[in-house]
């Protein structure tokens, strides 16, 4: 396939205001409820106008290059990637995480629709740069750096991925159950579940989990300040895992709860859920796996990685 032949996908998302007409059926709707909790309603509008604005920008671009696509991200787990495709994502950090999990080595380049309102670690690029950009990136002419993906893998065949990190736990305000192994420990745990974070993943929630259990634990012992944790790098090829809350008791142990799963090492889990136990990926819960009773589970560093353009 010649470069210039390939399709470019544009992953898109809908604005806070879109979700509230959206849910509320009418603009005039959603501004009383904004107005009614004391927000100001023109953020609002003004954010959407910025997204709408960037994201004609990149259609311009991309119209001028003729064979493209977009897509909003709720159609994201039902979408076939082409493997020549090349895929923009406009919006936020999360929206170019979620995209990405579901590429297999396909470029990824994060736009930033707002540089005023949002920072984006994953968003080195603007709407403005996609005419002089997506040249170079049909012909793969950019660098792309390579983020590490974690991947879990049900006994009955199903498998979700994550670019940040997998969340396996209750859907609900209640204990997680579960045989844990990893090498040759084994145990039982009652928590409220645990976090299996990917480098990228590192500098966000592992990151919180981390430093609020150094915290406790320094409080306590009183040497706060000695520990401090140190994010991995995006490609490295090694997942952390976290137990939150464990729950010592006459039933459950809690020794195992932290540590480097890596691919000769994998984490194991068998679920003692009833009912309610979920494996989700990067905070978003409804793309999840359901893992109740007697499902078995294991998590390892992802055969396949992402490739996101700088």
């Amino acid at each position: 396939m010649a470069k210039n032949d390939r399709k470019v996908v544009l992953v898109t998302r809908r604005t806070r205001l879109e979700e509230l007409v959206a849910r509320y059926h009418t603009l005039a709707q959603a501004r009383f409820y904004v107005e009614h909790l004391g927000a100001d309603f023109a953020e609002y509008q003004a954010e959407h106008a910025a997204y709408a604005a960037a994201k004609a920008l990149v259609v311009e671009a991309l119209e001028a290059h003729g064979r493209w696509q977009a897509i909003d991200r709720g159609f994201l787990t039902n979408f076939m990637f082409g493997p020549d495709d090349v895929v923009f994502a406009l919006g936020q950090d999360g929206l170019v995480a979620n995209t990405m999990k579901y590429l297999d080595g396909q470029p990824l380049v994060g736009l930033n629709p707002d540089p005023y309102r949002y920072d984006g670690i994953l968003l080195p690029f603007e709407a403005k740069d996609v005419r002089a950009l997506l040249p170079e990136v049909l012909q793969d002419k950019r660098d792309a750096k390579r983020i590490t993906m974690a991947r879990a893998t049900l006994s009955d065949g199903q498998v979700l991925h994550a670019v940040n990190d997998l969340f396996i736990g209750p859907r609900s305000h209640v204990s997680a159950r579960y045989e844990i192994a990893l090498g040759k420990r084994r145990e039982t745990q009652s928590s409220s579940g645990i976090i299996v974070s990917t480098g990228l993943g590192s500098t966000g929630w592992m990151r919180s989990v981390v430093t609020g259990s150094l915290a406790i634990a320094g409080a306590m012992t009183h040497t706060a300040g000695q520990g401090q944790w140190k994010p991995q790098a995006w490609d490295a090829r090694a997942l952390t895992f976290a137990v939150r809350e464990p729950f010592p008791s006459r039933h459950s142990a809690a020794t195992l709860l932290f540590g480097s799963v890596t691919e000769a090492s994998p984490l194991q889990l068998v679920s003692w859920m009833p009912d309610n136990g979920v494996i989700f990926s990067d905070g978003i819960e409804a793309d999840r796996l359901e893992f109740n009773s007697g499902v078995e589970a294991r998590f390892a560093v992802a055969t396949r990685a992402g490739r996101l353009v700088i």
